[in-house]
């Protein structure tokens, strides 16, 4: 029997297992897709292992609910650090987490012995130079941005409506632009402080909210002159504040919360 248990950050769930704990499974990318499923198994937008690091307090590893593997969730580590401080894993408020795109350090918040959120550094921002791709009979403008994965980011008076949104998010993630693929971020600019924006997600399709991807949009806005360095990013789970310093450097700041625990039956995890 595998134990799990289900987190979400804005609406952005996983499920996951503590490998300090438990068996690691045989495959990993299967079982994400049959824990992902939202009839049949938990429901989920994918599967985080927290596992033992040689350099940090804890290592973390995700599948999409596809079974890809990424790099990174910006949502996804505040919960890794949740369970990491609440599990007793490792009990103080600054924690290191291992990422297959580099070492991440949470400032976690607490309240009554319980973390109910953390400051993320995202590390440095790497952009890339704008691309035009046409996708479902329109021509978009997009920065690439990478936040350790990779993302796509366009401005838009308005959000697309779903019609647009689910025709054109799958086609432009995999446009041969991208070499592995891309997160795609619709956004809409309200104020120099504040943005709105939609995700389609690589390996996902839509979620309600994207950690790495409120932080592509918020430095896209940045170095376009739309936004200051300081922005409220909204996404339909909930909001996102983002910093960006004069390297570049980003930092997530929001919330994470704990869904349930449960036991996902042995002879299925094989």
């Amino acid at each position: 029997m595998m134990r799990f248990v289900k987190m979400q950050a804005l609406g952005n769930d996983y499920v996951y297992v503590d490998m300090f704990n438990e068996r690691l499974p045989e495959d990993p990318a299967t079982l994400a897709v049959k824990l992902s499923d939202r009839h049949t198994g938990i429901g989920a937008d994918g599967l985080i292992l927290i596992e033992p690091s040689d350099t940090c307090d804890v290592r973390m590893r995700m599948f999409n609910s596809d079974g890809s593997e990424g790099s990174m969730c910006g949502n996804g580590i505040r919960c890794v650090g949740k369970y990491a401080y609440d599990s007793g894993l490792c009990r103080k408020d600054a924690i290191k987490v291992e990422t297959a795109s580099g070492v991440k350090e949470l400032k976690l918040s607490t309240e009554g012995g319980i973390c109910t959120g953390a400051r993320v550094d995202m590390g440095i921002a790497r952009l890339d130079a704008d691309v035009e791709l046409s996708a479902a009979c329109v021509k978009w403008r997009l920065k690439k941005v990478s936040m350790g994965n990779p993302h796509a980011v366009c401005f838009l008076d308005e959000l697309p409506d779903d019609s647009l949104f689910f025709a054109a998010g799958p086609e432009l993630e995999r446009n041969a632009a991208f070499e592995n693929g891309a997160n795609i971020e619709f956004c809409k600019v309200v104020s120099r402080t504040r943005m709105e924006v939609r995700v389609w997600e690589r390996g996902s399709g839509e979620t309600l909210a994207c950690g790495t991807g409120a932080c592509a949009a918020a430095v896209a806005g940045f170095v376009r002159g739309l936004t200051e360095d300081a922005c409220v990013v909204k996404m339909p789970g909930g909001e996102l504040n983002i910093e960006i310093d004069n390297d570049m450097r980003v930092y997530m700041t929001g919330p994470a919360e704990l869904c349930f625990t449960g036991i996902w039956p042995g002879d299925i995890a094989r």
